[in-house]
């Protein structure tokens, strides 16, 4: 029996400022830009200032990349590109700045953290920050037995608590969640079957790295089996993540709730970030405010989980590598939403129209205008014949002149 009351985050998570985001729209109102010009952008910024409890809202100055690994039983049944076991290498890709992640974390400047929540690998060849919180090594095949038992998922899920306190006490304004697994999507697309009530086939995709027909139809195999033993549990989302979960994905849930505890914003990236979401929001109903859907994968089982939260994806590249990759590149956007929301001037107020000032009354004798101007000055821009009567007589006139030979 566990000692963790999962019902505490209900009471403890409150939803972003409402007022707050009115005054938000209130502010960018008055902008330069007309509202919804922007599109997103500007729901985004308002988003943030509610996050924030600041208008106008605070740019994102120190993200940070914080990504669970760990190494799945069900990889043993072929249901990923990649060996069983080998997480391990894709987080030393990471560590050693090889990896999609790194490369778009080091140009963008944020720092990346790798939680070792059950990797195979032995913990001697990776760096102390990166093991200190390992709970066990490796996952059950949740197919035919449980990934860990309830004890292991309490630790996991109170690692993620300890994590996201250490996140938000050190000053990350932003998190990028992902994960780093092999056979995670299988799990992932388990725990969103599970909770949406769906079939296996309806969640099921094709992975990170690809699979062929045959693999894919492994997958659905060892999604439908480890279904029976998720359903009798779901009362229970602790129990839940003990038997069809993982390590990483229990911590990573932990974390995503004490986030929205903390009132601090996450990008979610792929298909396990959205299941650990899915099954963050059956805790606690408002959590899923305080969290973004950075990318739309083309994982099955991730748009299932992110539309029974109402998250509609920033992105849709179909981004499948994981690492908190396609969440990356959301991170840009969400900071230009940020810095167009506080520094847009503000729209000048509509300027009354100068009245007309009187004309003075004309001086007797005094003359305005054209008109006026050839009546007293006949001669002003008329042709010399235009008046015969006027001006010195012409030569022409002249009666002692004498007469032209015809």
């Amino acid at each position: 029996m566990s000692s963790l009351n999962l019902d505490d985050f209900t009471d403890l998570i409150e939803r972003p400022d409402g007022g707050v985001r009115r005054d938000a729209e209130a502010y960018r109102e008055r902008r330069i830009v007309p509202p919804g010009a922007l599109g997103r952008l500007d729901d985004l910024g308002e988003w943030l200032a509610a996050a924030q409890s600041a208008v106008p809202v605070r740019p994102i100055e120190h993200p940070r990349v914080v990504l669970f690994a760990g190494d799945h039983g069900i990889a043993a049944l072929g249901v990923s590109a990649r060996p069983a076991g080998s997480a391990g290498r894709l987080v030393r890709a990471v560590l050693e700045g090889a990896s999609p992640a790194s490369v778009l974390a080091r140009r963008l400047g944020v720092p990346v953290r790798v939680i070792d929540m059950a990797l195979e690998a032995d913990p001697e060849g990776l760096p102390e920050e990166v093991v200190r919180h390992r709970i066990r090594r490796g996952s059950g095949r949740i197919d035919v037995e449980d990934a860990m038992t309830l004890e292991e998922a309490e630790a996991a899920f109170r690692a993620g608590v300890a994590i996201a306190d250490e996140e938000a006490d050190s000053g990350t304004d932003l998190v990028v969640l992902g994960d780093i697994s092999v056979g995670g999507t299988t799990v992932a697309a388990v725990l969103v079957a599970a909770l949406c009530g769906t079939d296996a086939s309806v969640v099921t995709g094709r992975g990170g790295q690809a699979i062929d027909d045959l693999a894919w139809m492994r997958k659905c195999a060892a999604v439908r089996d480890s279904l029976r033993r998720a359903r009798p549990v779901l009362g229970d989302q602790l129990q839940l993540l003990a038997t069809v979960g993982g390590a990483d994905l229990a911590a990573m849930t932990g974390f995503l709730l004490q986030s929205a505890v903390r009132k601090m914003p996450v990008i979610l990236d792929g298909v396990v970030s959205a299941a650990c979401a899915l099954v963050g929001q059956r805790v606690a109903f408002r959590a899923p405010d305080w969290w973004l859907a950075g990318q739309r994968s083309g994982e099955p089982a991730q748009a299932k989980a992110l539309d029974r939260m109402a998250l509609e994806p920033l992105l849709d590249h179909g981004v499948t590598v994981g690492e908190g990759t396609g969440a990356l590149l959301a991170l840009p956007l969400v900071q230009a939403a940020a810095s167009l929301a506080a520094d847009l001037p503000e729209a000048p107020s509509p300027e009354a129209e100068p009245e007309a000032e009187p004309k003075p009354d004309p001086e007797p004798g005094a003359t305005s205008g054209p008109e006026s101007e050839s009546d007293s000055h006949p001669e002003a821009g008329a042709h010399p014949e235009a008046d015969a009567g006027s001006g010195p007589p012409r030569p022409d006139t002249d009666s002692t002149a004498p007469e032209r030979d015809e």
